[in-house]
């Protein structure tokens, strides 16, 4: 218990930099989205985009009407509002003004949490050379993040011209072109699933075995190898198909099995990012704060409401950061009985979790008394969870009858943090089921 309580105390210290850094990065958007004067309230919302707002470019009807009931007569938001998804091959501007177009309401950048947010706060590896990968603009994201030295993987073929030979008409022709020699790479950064799976499999393996110095020999016996971080693990996600499509997730299954057929050897993560890691959540509970004070609400944000579609990343994420707010509370509990001299009653019975789970280093993360008292999970079935029947009224037995773990490798498949607090048909639903919870007045 000491131990966590000194992740709690490293966690606050940073949480304080971090929040300062978003309200000097932000003040200037609070009177155009949010309502003032505005009711006092207690809670945040956070939606998933994939299967709860759009599938693919459509949005799904639900959506729309529900965020009439977000919005006051002038358009401006009447509670915290930020959408959390997995998607990280594109820059925040760019997805609020997608959802500005599908929900025709006004969204902020700082409303929007994409799978890399968190990276901002990794500040220790914003000086390396970092190899990226993913599509998009990936090398504008990463420097938007905050690295300084970026190699894409383009970079890497251009100056390695025999790396990427899979497919012939991509292979070097006639004389063999020299190598560039780029710098040597310190980590690599997996944004999202890139479009030539084979070719980003083989450069990244080659930087890995190379320990960042892809014109050298292999060498599996320098182990670890160096710091590799990974955004959205979502193994299937939702688009206009009638069934799920491969996700970033699938790409991470694929080069872990290179890796440890061609080494021997577990691929290690220094990091693992976007849902259902923990920093994901601590990341946007800084955002809802941040929401909940352009309201002028002085009131702390006690309760959050994760709203999505996928058990195994919406609803697992949110209820393993649940888990951690009680276990915070038991830490906090603890300490404060032992400066007081008396004996503490409550024991904690929840697992601990592992690294991976909290999402990395544990000097990033946020914490403390002033963190929510809980973050109940929605899950509404217009997305990845379908049911063609009717919902039995025992939500028990809607998600934990599937067997297959579809979570990540490095995360312990724990059934009941699949179960949702509530199951609902769509986002309308969910919404209006949050404001009936908290008392909150319906249009």
């Amino acid at each position: 218990m000491l131990h966590f309580n000194t992740l709690v105390m490293q966690r606050l210290r940073c949480l304080k930099s971090a929040w300062k850094l978003f309200q000097s990065s932000s003040e200037g958007a609070a009177r155009r989205y949010y309502s003032h004067p505005s009711p006092q309230g207690s809670f945040g919302l956070l939606f998933d985009i994939d299967g709860v707002l759009v599938r693919g470019r459509t949005p799904i009807p639900a959506a729309k009407q529900c965020f009439k009931n977000l919005v006051d007569h002038q358009g401006k938001y009447k509670v915290p509002v930020v959408f959390v998804t997995n998607a990280g091959n594109c820059m925040r501007q760019t997805k609020a003004e997608h959802l500005s177009h599908l929900l025709e309401v006004d969204v902020s950048p700082d409303q929007v949490m994409l799978s890399h947010s968190p990276l901002r706060m990794f500040t220790h590896f914003h000086q390396m050379c970092v190899l990226v990968s993913g599509q998009g603009p990936v090398e504008e994201v990463a420097h938007m993040l905050g690295f300084k030295n970026v190699v894409t993987i383009d970079d890497l073929r251009e100056g390695y011209p025999l790396l990427d030979i899979v497919d012939h008409n991509r292979r070097p022709k006639d004389s063999i072109p020299p190598t560039k020699g780029l710098q040597p790479i310190d980590a690599v950064i997996l944004f999202g699933e890139p479009i030539r799976w084979e070719t980003n499999l083989q450069l990244i393996v080659d930087v890995l075995l190379t320990s960042g110095k892809p014109d050298r020999n292999w060498n599996s016996v320098q182990y670890p190898h160096i710091p590799v971080l990974a955004c959205n693990m979502d193994l299937l996600w939702m688009a206009e198909a009638k069934n799920p499509r491969f996700g970033h997730g699938m790409f991470l299954v694929c080069l872990e099995s290179l890796y440890k057929k061609v080494t021997g050897y577990d691929l290690k993560y220094e990091a693992l990012i976007g849902k259902p890691s923990v920093v994901t959540y601590n990341y946007a509970e800084l955002l809802v704060r941040q929401q909940a004070e352009r309201l002028g609400w002085t009131t702390p944000v006690k309760r959050l409401y994760a709203i999505g579609d996928n058990p195994m990343a919406d609803i697992y994420g949110a209820n393993l950061y649940n888990r951690y707010l009680q276990s915070a509370q038991y830490s906090q509990a603890q300490k404060r009985a032992n400066q007081s001299g008396a004996c503490a009653q409550a024991v904690d019975q929840a697992p601990k979790m592992t690294s991976s789970e909290l999402g990395g280093a544990p000097n990033v993360f946020g914490s403390g008394s002033d963190l929510p008292e809980a973050c109940h999970s929605i899950l509404v079935c217009t997305g990845v969870y379908s049911k063609e029947e009717e919902l039995p009224p025992d939500t028990r037995h809607t998600v934990t009858e599937q067997r297959i773990f579809h979570g990540h490798r490095d995360f312990r498949f724990d059934p009941s943090l699949t179960q949702p607090s509530y199951v609902v048909q769509d986002v309308k639903d969910a919404v209006e089921l949050v404001f009936q919870q908290e008392g909150w007045p319906q249009e």
